[in-house]
């Protein structure tokens, strides 16, 4: 059995090492070194990666005293290997456990042999992938597609292949030194043979923001590091296969990123110099291979004269807009965010427009509302406008309404001096110059928040990324307590101004907190003036999900169970979060389940419940406020905080109501109900003081102030 050498680079990736060396550590074929150069890590991995030296005697550490790069840390560690095979593996990343075997069975006398990439969100998921696939090896066919990995990882390469050759990985490469170590060698192989079932898990970071792989750095940088690379190359004087391959690769690397970067002008200042020097490399015969429009666009840039490209680049990207649109599944919003981004952001913006949005613009509700009514009681000469899927809202006050999406929408949105939202506004909106955004938020965090978060489960797996953009935009941040606040700031890496007066949304439940506002609500909701209420409001859990952002519920609650123990005392209010996609069919409970998942204003249904039932969803922060019962029903707790989000509380410690499993400990919660209150009556004092303090009643008077007034 002949030794493998394992090279592992290692920089600031603690979080990821268990799963990585225990997939090394367990492989079918144990004959391993494991050559871990630490390239300057922080205290964390560094303990980390001793303790897994000193327990295993096949790991061989090598420590660097500052960051040389995976390039040096790959050629310092084929200095040290013994092993007749070397293995590159990044430390974030992981294997199936018989891919060495498979490699190292295939690989006979040649000099290279590659295994099967997947890319994965999820830690785990391996475990389906690989299940039923039957094991062969097949020859490459074109094997310069094995450089579209963009990695050295999952090759087996002679020890003696790589140093006979003197194939190195370039040292001065931040980013794509694996490409400068594989094309050569490609180059120089003319046979390569593949075993796709020896598999290899490329892990999908998904902090880009905090914590980002090497892929994931500032695209300016990634760029120059390409065009540099490639350059490189070029000057290697590979054979004309390579050559043609790499110069193919460089045009479709600037059509693809290149020009995405370009839509901002001021990056073709910072890539401009790069760029002429790589494609002055480029044979001139072959770039008349491609159509006049592309090389209308490149020859001032092979020609060095960066005038005459903005010129140009405008022009085309306007171009390239155009054709977006027709050839868009929906045009019309495809032609208005155009319009909005070429026309109505060059306005002059309307110093008296204030422009509304709850819940994605389902609802009229929310801090939105709040801020909405105090304003237009307050500051007559402000126009308003509100958005929602479908016009024609019943408001008070003479705002404007448009359908989200509409021509009038994105209209508005560029004109308007304020944005006022609860809910992220789409990535592709440019804030219009001189806006203020006031970001009201939802709910104080139970459940783990963006950055705090250290696994994605949810339909978008650009969730870290596209959040930080979008909250760049905010100017103020809604905060209802010091809790928040701290969560917030991390969270969300915010560092702008916090509203630290409570949630807007919040005042309704101090203001009309009385009979007869209580009893006119129940009237106008046609609500059984002889029952009591419990309002049963869930969340969406992530993994559940029929695309991004439509998310599904199952209910787990016995509702027939309960109408049969207490159909003639109660009545249940169900409402689902607005993230939920499927409607709950409740008719053949009619007149003992009133579905108002579609209501606007929880706050109401708030004011007439009597009891809440939820589970991880946050509204029982803002329930607190009225000091009425609660009850938790966790049936999947273990799976909700251990696997799929995480808490920032301990739900058995800190929640002023009792957990719940089963609907048969609902009823009997709900039969004894005023025994429940006094046993939790100390904890339930002791939460409203931590989270509900700041609320007086009084919070849209004081963001009004603030955000419109300058007080």
């Amino acid at each position: 059995m002949q030794k493998v050498s394992v090279i592992i680079p290692v920089y600031n990736t603690e979080e990821y090492l268990d799963k990585s060396f225990e997939s090394l550590l367990n492989q079918t074929y144990t004959n391993l070194e494991l050559i871990v150069i630490n390239d300057g890590s922080n205290e964390a991995t560094s303990n980390k990666l001793k303790q897994f030296a000193e327990e295993d005697n096949r790991i061989q550490l090598y420590e660097l005293p500052e960051r040389k790069g995976v390039g040096h840390a790959r050629n310092y560690g084929l200095t040290k290997a013994t092993g007749k095979y070397i293995y590159y593996f990044d430390s974030d990343d992981y294997l199936s456990s018989n891919t060495l075997d498979l490699l190292v069975t295939y690989i006979k006398n040649d000099p290279v042999i590659s295994g099967g990439i997947r890319t994965t969100n999820f830690v785990n998921s391996y475990a389906v992938i690989f299940q039923g696939i039957q094991n062969k090896k097949q020859m490459v066919e074109n094997r310069f597609n094995l450089i579209k990995r963009d990695a050295s990882v999952n090759f087996l390469f002679r020890r003696d292949y790589l140093i006979d050759n003197g194939f190195r990985h370039q040292e001065d490469l931040g980013i794509y030194s694996d490409l400068s170590f594989i094309v050569p060698i490609i180059a120089e192989t003319p046979i390569i043979y593949h075993v796709p079932q020896a598999l290899y898990f490329r892990r999908r970071r998904n902090d880009p923001i905090k914590n980002p792989s090497l892929s994931q750095v500032n695209p300016i940088i990634k760029a120059k590091d390409y065009l540099r690379m490639c350059v490189n190359l070029i000057e290697m004087n590979l054979n004309d296969e390579a050559k043609d391959f790499i110069e193919k690769q460089l045009i479709n690397y600037y059509r693809k990123d290149i020009v995405k970067l370009f839509e901002d002008e001021q990056n073709i200042d910072a890539l401009f110099e790069d760029l002429t020097k790589a494609l002055q490399k480029i044979d001139y015969e072959n770039l008349q291979k491609y159509d006049w429009f592309l090389k209308r666009e490149l020859n001032p840039i092979v020609n060095e004269n960066k005038k005459t490209f903005k010129r140009r680049n405008s022009r085309h990207q306007l171009l390239r807009e155009v054709k977006r649109v027709m050839t868009a599944k929906n045009k019309k919003r495809r032609l208005y965010r155009l319009l909005y981004s070429r026309v109505f952001l060059k306005m002059p913006i309307k110093e008296d427009l204030v422009f509304f949005e709850s819940f994605l613009a389902k609802s009229y509700s929310d801090s939105p509302k709040a801020v909405y009514e105090e304003l237009i009681r307050t500051n007559k000469e402000y126009k308003t406008v509100w958005s929602f899927r479908e016009t024609g809202k019943d408001i008070p006050g003479k705002s404007a309404q448009v359908k989200r999406f509409s021509l009038r929408y994105f209209y508005y949105l560029a004109r308007a001096k304020y944005w006022v939202s609860n809910s992220r506004m789409p990535r592709y909106l440019k804030k219009p110059e001189g806006n203020i955004y006031l970001q009201t938020w939802h709910g104080t965090p139970l459940k783990t928040l963006v950055f705090d978060i250290d696994e994605i489960y949810s339909a978008d797996p650009n969730y870290k990324a596209n959040f930080h953009e979008q909250s760049r935009r905010w100017d103020y941040l809604t905060s209802p307590n010091e809790y928040s606040t701290k969560i917030f700031r991390r969270a969300f890496d915010y560092d702008k101004p916090m509203l630290e007066y409570g949630y807007p949304r919040n005042d309704v439940l101090y203001n009309k907190n009385n009979e007869e506002n209580i009893n006119q609500i129940k009237q106008k909701l046609n609500l059984p003036m002889d029952k009591k209420l419990v309002l049963y409001a869930p969340t969406w859990r992530d993994d559940e999900f029929f695309s991004r952002g439509n998310y599904k519920f199952t209910l787990k609650l016995d509702l027939e169970k309960l109408q049969n123990e207490l159909g003639d005392e109660y009545i249940v209010l169900l409402r689902t979060h607005y993230h939920i996609a499927n409607e709950l069919d409740v008719s053949e409970y009619e007149g003992f389940v009133y579905d108002f998942s579609l209501y606007d204003d929880i706050a109401e249904l708030y004011l007439v419940s009597d009891v809440l039932i939820t589970d991880y969803s946050s509204v029982f922060f803002d329930y607190a406020n009225l000091k009425r019962p609660m009850l938790f029903f966790t049936y999947d707790i273990e799976k909700y905080r251990d696997e799929l989000r995480g808490m920032y509380l301990d739900m058995e410690k800190d929640l002023p109501g009792p957990l719940l499993m089963t609907t048969k400990e609902v009823i009997h919660a709900l039969k004894n109900i005023k025994e429940v209150s006094n046993e939790y009556a100390q904890k339930y004092d002791e939460f409203y003081d931590r989270f509900c303090k700041w609320e007086d009643g009084n919070a849209s008077e004081k963001t009004v102030e603030i955000v419109f007034n300058n007080k």
